[in-house]
Protein backbone atom coordinates (compact mmCIF):
# COMPACT_ATOMS: atom_id res chain seq x y z
CA UNK A 1 0.00 0.00 0.00
CA UNK A 2 2.72 2.93 0.82
CA UNK A 3 4.89 1.40 -1.91
CA UNK A 4 1.71 2.15 -4.38
CA UNK A 5 1.09 5.34 -2.84
CA UNK A 6 5.17 6.79 -3.13
CA UNK A 7 5.27 5.64 -6.72
CA UNK A 8 1.92 7.31 -7.24
CA UNK A 9 3.77 10.60 -5.64
CA UNK A 10 6.44 10.31 -8.11
CA UNK A 11 4.01 10.16 -11.09
CA UNK A 12 2.48 13.30 -9.91
CA UNK A 13 6.05 15.19 -9.24
CA UNK A 14 7.32 14.34 -12.51
CA UNK A 15 5.60 16.45 -14.68
CA UNK A 16 5.58 19.53 -12.09
CA UNK A 17 9.16 19.14 -12.57
CA UNK A 18 9.40 18.92 -16.12
CA UNK A 19 6.42 21.89 -16.34
CA UNK A 20 9.56 23.74 -13.99
CA UNK A 21 12.32 23.29 -16.17
CA UNK A 22 10.31 24.47 -19.33
CA UNK A 23 9.80 27.57 -17.44
CA UNK A 24 13.01 28.00 -16.60
CA UNK A 25 14.26 27.69 -20.20
CA UNK A 26 11.45 28.59 -22.63
CA UNK A 27 13.75 28.79 -25.39
CA UNK A 28 15.06 25.24 -25.30
CA UNK A 29 13.88 22.13 -26.54
CA UNK A 30 12.33 19.23 -24.49
CA UNK A 31 14.83 17.04 -25.75
CA UNK A 32 17.71 19.60 -24.33
CA UNK A 33 15.88 19.86 -21.12
CA UNK A 34 15.42 16.34 -20.58
CA UNK A 35 19.09 16.05 -21.21
CA UNK A 36 19.97 19.06 -18.97
CA UNK A 37 18.22 17.55 -15.81
CA UNK A 38 17.53 13.99 -16.06
CA UNK A 39 20.24 11.81 -16.09
CA UNK A 40 20.86 7.83 -15.81
CA UNK A 41 22.18 6.79 -12.03
CA UNK A 42 22.48 3.17 -11.48
CA UNK A 43 19.78 1.07 -13.31
CA UNK A 44 17.28 4.12 -12.70
CA UNK A 45 17.35 6.34 -16.36
CA UNK A 46 14.90 9.01 -15.35
CA UNK A 47 16.83 10.51 -12.13
CA UNK A 48 15.84 14.31 -11.92
CA UNK A 49 19.80 16.44 -10.88
CA UNK A 50 21.90 18.63 -11.36
CA UNK A 51 25.81 19.04 -11.34
CA UNK A 52 27.80 20.89 -8.49
CA UNK A 53 30.93 22.31 -9.25
CA UNK A 54 32.95 18.99 -8.82
CA UNK A 55 30.58 17.83 -11.08
CA UNK A 56 29.06 15.34 -9.18
CA UNK A 57 25.48 14.76 -9.29
CA UNK A 58 22.98 16.26 -6.60
CA UNK A 59 19.83 14.10 -6.87
CA UNK A 60 16.49 14.16 -6.02
CA UNK A 61 15.12 11.65 -3.82
CA UNK A 62 12.30 9.45 -4.97
CA UNK A 63 9.49 8.94 -2.76
CA UNK A 64 9.84 5.36 -3.62
CA UNK A 65 13.07 5.26 -1.81
CA UNK A 66 11.76 6.31 1.40
CA UNK A 67 12.37 3.24 3.86
CA UNK A 68 8.64 2.03 5.37
CA UNK A 69 8.77 1.30 8.94
CA UNK A 70 5.94 -0.43 10.78
CA UNK A 71 4.76 0.64 13.09
CA UNK A 72 3.72 -1.64 16.39
CA UNK A 73 -0.05 -0.79 18.34
CA UNK A 74 0.71 -0.64 21.92
CA UNK A 75 -0.60 -3.30 23.47
CA UNK A 76 -3.94 -3.50 26.01
CA UNK A 77 -3.76 -0.78 28.33
CA UNK A 78 -0.41 -0.16 28.18
CA UNK A 79 -0.24 3.73 29.29
CA UNK A 80 3.06 5.74 30.25
CA UNK A 81 1.74 6.20 33.55
CA UNK A 82 1.03 2.97 34.76
CA UNK A 83 4.52 2.61 35.79
CA UNK A 84 5.55 -0.39 32.86
CA UNK A 85 9.14 0.88 32.71
CA UNK A 86 10.20 -2.52 30.89
CA UNK A 87 7.72 -1.97 28.28
CA UNK A 88 8.19 1.35 27.29
CA UNK A 89 11.96 1.31 27.28
CA UNK A 90 12.24 -1.60 25.26
CA UNK A 91 9.55 0.08 22.74
CA UNK A 92 10.80 3.83 22.51
CA UNK A 93 14.44 3.45 23.59
CA UNK A 94 13.78 6.01 26.56
CA UNK A 95 11.48 6.40 29.80
CA UNK A 96 12.45 9.44 32.18
CA UNK A 97 12.94 6.79 35.35
CA UNK A 98 14.99 4.15 33.35
CA UNK A 99 18.80 5.03 32.79
CA UNK A 100 18.97 5.69 28.98
CA UNK A 101 21.95 2.76 28.36
CA UNK A 102 19.43 0.52 29.92
CA UNK A 103 16.34 1.77 27.52
CA UNK A 104 18.33 1.87 24.29
CA UNK A 105 19.67 -1.52 25.39
CA UNK A 106 15.66 -2.73 25.81
CA UNK A 107 14.93 -1.16 22.35
CA UNK A 108 17.61 -2.78 21.16
CA UNK A 109 17.33 -6.78 22.42
CA UNK A 110 13.75 -6.14 22.03
CA UNK A 111 12.89 -6.45 25.54
CA UNK A 112 14.51 -9.83 26.27
CA UNK A 113 16.82 -11.10 28.13
CA UNK A 114 19.76 -12.86 25.66
CA UNK A 115 21.10 -14.93 27.88
CA UNK A 116 17.84 -16.97 28.72
CA UNK A 117 15.34 -15.44 26.09
CA UNK A 118 12.73 -14.51 28.52
CA UNK A 119 10.62 -11.45 28.11
CA UNK A 120 11.88 -9.09 31.12
CA UNK A 121 8.73 -8.28 33.67
CA UNK A 122 8.36 -4.93 35.92
CA UNK A 123 9.23 -6.77 38.78
CA UNK A 124 12.72 -8.27 37.55
CA UNK A 125 16.28 -7.06 38.32
CA UNK A 126 17.98 -6.02 35.34
CA UNK A 127 21.99 -5.73 35.05
CA UNK A 128 24.52 -4.38 32.07
CA UNK A 129 26.72 -6.65 30.92
CA UNK A 130 29.90 -6.25 29.03
CA UNK A 131 29.45 -9.24 25.89
CA UNK A 132 33.36 -9.37 26.41
CA UNK A 133 34.29 -8.46 29.71
CA UNK A 134 36.30 -5.62 30.71
CA UNK A 135 38.91 -7.83 32.14
CA UNK A 136 39.31 -9.69 28.86
CA UNK A 137 39.54 -6.96 26.57
CA UNK A 138 36.12 -5.90 26.03
CA UNK A 139 35.11 -2.11 25.54
CA UNK A 140 32.31 -0.28 27.66
CA UNK A 141 30.61 0.62 23.76
CA UNK A 142 27.02 -0.49 23.56
CA UNK A 143 27.97 -2.95 20.97
CA UNK A 144 29.71 -4.69 23.61
CA UNK A 145 26.70 -4.05 26.06
CA UNK A 146 23.69 -6.10 26.76
CA UNK A 147 21.24 -6.50 29.47
CA UNK A 148 20.57 -9.84 31.65
CA UNK A 149 18.29 -10.42 34.42
CA UNK A 150 20.47 -10.40 37.26
CA UNK A 151 20.77 -14.53 37.80
CA UNK A 152 21.74 -15.05 33.90
CA UNK A 153 24.65 -11.83 34.56
CA UNK A 154 25.09 -14.06 37.42
CA UNK A 155 25.45 -17.47 35.33
CA UNK A 156 27.65 -15.48 32.48
CA UNK A 157 29.76 -14.08 34.16
CA UNK A 158 30.61 -17.48 36.36
CA UNK A 159 30.68 -19.26 32.57
CA UNK A 160 33.15 -16.39 31.09
CA UNK A 161 35.51 -16.50 33.84
CA UNK A 162 35.22 -12.81 34.24
CA UNK A 163 34.85 -12.93 38.40
CA UNK A 164 37.34 -15.38 39.88
CA UNK A 165 35.44 -14.92 43.52
CA UNK A 166 35.82 -11.60 45.99
CA UNK A 167 39.21 -10.06 45.62
CA UNK A 168 40.95 -7.93 48.47
CA UNK A 169 42.62 -4.60 48.07
CA UNK A 170 45.71 -4.18 49.80
CA UNK A 171 44.55 -1.63 52.02
CA UNK A 172 41.31 -3.92 53.43
CA UNK A 173 41.42 -5.35 56.78
CA UNK A 174 40.33 -8.85 56.61
CA UNK A 175 39.46 -10.41 60.67
CA UNK A 176 40.42 -13.52 61.37
CA UNK A 177 37.61 -15.66 63.64
CA UNK A 178 38.57 -15.65 66.99
CA UNK A 179 39.55 -18.82 68.57
CA UNK A 180 37.72 -18.13 71.95
CA UNK A 181 34.35 -17.64 70.16
CA UNK A 182 35.10 -21.05 68.38
CA UNK A 183 35.95 -23.37 71.12
CA UNK A 184 32.91 -21.13 73.45
CA UNK A 185 30.49 -22.72 70.41
CA UNK A 186 31.95 -26.24 70.59
CA UNK A 187 31.67 -26.06 74.46
CA UNK A 188 27.72 -25.40 74.50
CA UNK A 189 26.87 -27.46 72.31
Amino acid sequence: MSKETYSELDNLMYPKLRAWAQRRHPNKSGYWVSKKYWHTVGNDNWVFATPNKGKKLITLIKHVETPIIRHIKVSGIASPYNGDLIYWSSRMGAHPEVPKRVATLLKKHKGKCVHCGLYFREEDLLEVDHITPLSKGGKDEYKNLQVLHKHCHDTKTTEDGSVGGMRLDKHQITEEPCEAKVSCTVLKT
